[in-house]
């Protein structure tokens, strides 16, 4: 991910903040991915976890975005929707004073899944969006969306 970031950033108008805006959201949402799988195999589940993460360009929206799905529980689900709905509604400084705030409390630094990884995404996006798909009676696919726009012209 890295080399490509930087080849990336040599042959088009991606700078250093761009850049490690995406890696460190790409991280994020692979340690999201490792979270959830660790808990179903803790759990013994006869399930196999599955996810992707996709780092893609629109170069007409001068925007990079990098896109995840994992399948998640119905219980993971009920404990993650309350923050990402609350989440998605703040404006950057609101995001950046809770993520802080959270990071000082502690509270949340050490969950898995869910907790300060979600800010951290935030932060360092333009937008986050989420969906929920229902594979099952106790099952779905968590999808997660963060958009990193560019600074100056568009990408090629």
């Amino acid at each position: 991910m890295t080399e490509a970031l930087e080849k990336e950033a040599k042959e088009s108008d991606l700078g250093m903040n761009e850049s490690t805006n995406i890696f460190t959201i790409f991280i994020e949402l692979a340690q999201n991915m490792m979270n959830y799988s660790k808990s179903k195999n803790e759990q013994a589940s006869s399930h196999k976890s599955e996810g992707l993460i996709l780092v893609g360009k629109r170069p007409k929206q001068k925007h990079y975005y990098v896109l995840s799905q994992n399948i998640i529980t119905l219980e993971d689900k009920e404990r993650i929707l309350p923050k990402l709905s609350e989440l998605v509604l703040m404006n950057k400084e609101t995001i950046k004073q809770r993520y802080r705030e959270l990071r000082k409390s502690g509270s949340e630094a050490h969950h898995k899944g869910g907790g300060i990884g979600f800010y951290e995404i935030a932060k360092r996006s333009d937008k986050l969006s989420y969906e929920f798909e229902q594979i099952s009676e106790k099952r779905y696919y968590f999808r997660m969306k963060a958009i990193v726009k560019t600074q100056g012209k568009a990408l090629i």
